[in-house]
């Protein structure tokens, strides 16, 4: 079987917060606007979707990582958009061997932005 994609669905109260952070701020497209959904392309691969009707799936124990090889370029953009959102600067992490940073959505969604450093 070929897999064509993926779309990974997260609950949302709010879909104009929601579009303001993911679409305005983190600057991914909106690949489709379901009404009570929204997906957004994450350029390189996959696709992350907003709905209203998964009241059951909360924020807590979750993180939405979103790779990049510019997380400087990314933290400056979201501070000057949306600094409050920010937990702390960008980071080496000598365990997992990675440079990142972690914020939070409108929905309270923990987001890592981040690079593998091999």
């Amino acid at each position: 079987m070929n897999w064509t994609g993926l779309v990974a669905f997260y609950h949302s109260d709010d879909l104009e917060a929601t579009h303001h952070f993911y679409h305005d701020v983190l600057g991914l497209p909106l690949y489709k606007d379901q009404g009570a959904c929204r997906i957004y392309e994450v350029l390189g691969g996959g696709y992350i979707g907003f709905c209203e009707h998964f009241p059951e799936a909360r924020p807590e124990g979750l993180i939405i990582t979103l790779l990049t090889d510019a997380v400087d370029e990314a933290y400056e953009r979201v501070r000057a958009v949306a600094e409050s959102t920010v937990e702390a600067s960008p980071q080496e992490n000598p365990r997992f061997r990675i440079y990142h940073f972690f914020l939070r959505d409108p929905n309270g969604y923990k987001v890592e932005i981040q690079t593998f450093l091999e």
